[in-house]
């Protein structure tokens, strides 16, 4: 019995002329009676497919019609059910984000990659920061601040000179960006079951604003982050190209 495969594509030309050659060949399926999901783009939308299919606890298989790729497996039309069937599963768990505005709004969100804060004018953030309900930092002075799961800890993390964490690990990285006081201050290395509480201190004069992969807060007074191990995200790699092995091979870039 062959696979029933759902199809979805980005609005980049190369993946949407994927999509109609991919589907031509095998068929599309309701992502709701599928067996598997195809996701043909970049990372991005990789991660917006997995927050979309959620609830449908369909593994998702993503072929790289994008730029980087990390989350993806490399485009070819042939053999792909044969893929498919020898594929690699790794189940991810998302943060949860809780964003409150001045006017006491809340905004929920969910990042597979990270949470983060960011100044949005032209003087720095002050954030303070708290662990399981402790203080742990009364004032950071920077352009912003984020907590990556070790899926994530290549992308945004990676660029503001967070580690590198093994997917198994269950650690999360709080790192900083362009931290100014305290002078060059990198962040740390939090369990999983850690909640972390950022509250923006001077929000008028120096506004910051939350994005959950992307998806963006503006105008933040207090930003919620934890660990959802209820929820999981399965993703499909090719073997000997998984997670665990990109994120060694990253470190020796």
């Amino acid at each position: 019995m062959s696979l029933r495969i759902a199809f979805a594509a980005s609005n980049a030309p190369i993946a949407r002329a994927a999509l109609a050659s991919l589907t031509r060949r095998y068929g599309d399926h309701s992502e709701a009676g599928a067996d598997v999901i195809v996701a043909l783009g970049g990372d991005g939308f990789m991660l917006d497919t997995l927050n979309r299919t959620q609830t449908l606890s369909v593994p998702v298989y993503g072929m790289n019609r994008g730029t980087v790729g990390f989350l993806m497996n490399e485009y070819s039309e042939h053999g792909l059910e044969e893929r498919l069937e020898a594929a690699e599963e790794a189940v991810l768990h998302p943060l949860s984000m809780r964003a409150v505005t001045p006017d006491g709004d809340e905004y929920r969100e969910l990042a597979i990659n990270e949470v983060s804060l960011l100044r949005a004018g032209p003087q720095a953030a002050k954030l303070r920061i708290s662990v399981d309900g402790k203080l742990r930092m009364p004032e950071l002075v920077c352009d912003g601040a984020l907590v990556a799961t070790p899926a994530g800890s290549t992308a945004y993390n990676y660029s503001a000179h967070g580690p590198i964490l093994p997917i198994g690990a269950d650690v999360l990285a709080l790192t900083a960006m362009s931290a100014f006081r305290p002078r060059r201050w990198r962040g740390a290395l939090l369990p999983t079951s850690a909640e972390v509480t950022f509250e923006v201190l001077d929000h008028e004069k120096r506004p910051v604003m939350a994005e959950a992969d992307a998806r963006s807060v503006r105008n933040v007074v207090q930003v919620d982050i934890r660990s959802e191990p209820e929820i999981e995200h399965r993703v499909l790699f090719d073997p000997g190209h998984g997670l665990e092995e990109r994120l060694i091979r990253e470190q020796f870039v």
